[in-house]
């Protein structure tokens, strides 16, 4: 089985919704979106990237993802996030995807039978679920130091419990805390 870690940026009070731009996802009437890009924190995970065999991204992220990284051809981003492969988890999706190396995966169960670490990006809905069925090896949680008062959580109220081991943090120079954790066992 893959190990499946988490990346993610998230407000001081856990929003993890829309942090790259204002029109990224607005459900619930969320009005803060683009909150992390004046932190510019990803540029300090580069690390998490790595030695990954592949992303693995809910449908939302997946949809949002091709409709802006293949046409950012300047980015640094776009050739790596067109030739890696993407797993994206959903009931509605069907294959063919069109973005290169996309591959449809049902359900969560699917994500059990990958080989080699897989890398999560936003895909709220699908971190939840995951967590739910313990599948996550990592989070790799960046920590803004601002309150939004509201909008989607990394754990919302109701996930199941648990059990985090600290196993690495950093702090970038505007305050972002990188904080690593794996399962407690």
């Amino acid at each position: 089985m893959s190990q499946v870690i988490v990346l993610t940026n998230v407000s001081l009070d856990g929003v993890m919704q829309a942090p790259g731009r204002s029109d990224e996802d607005t459900r619930g009437g969320f009005r803060h979106g683009g909150w992390a890009t004046p932190y510019q924190a990803m540029q300090h995970a580069g690390a998490a990237f790595a030695n990954i065999a592949g992303l693995l991204l809910g449908r939302r992220t997946y949809e949002d993802f091709y409709a802006v990284w293949p046409t950012r051809p300047e980015s640094p981003y776009t050739a790596f996030l067109n030739n890696i492969a993407k797993y994206v988890v959903s009931r509605t999706l069907k294959a063919p995807l069109a973005w290169q190396n996309s591959t449809v995966l049902g359900s969560c169960d699917a994500v059990e039978k990958l080989s080699g670490d897989l890398l999560v990006l936003g895909s709220g809905e699908l971190v939840h679920s995951l967590a739910q069925r313990n599948l996550v090896g990592k989070y790799i949680v960046l920590i803004h130091p601002l309150v939004l008062g509201t909008g989607l959580r990394l754990f919302p109220d109701g996930g199941p419990y648990a059990s985090l081991s600290l196993v690495d943090s950093t702090k970038t120079d505007n305050g972002v805390v990188m904080a690593t954790y794996v399962p407690a066992h």
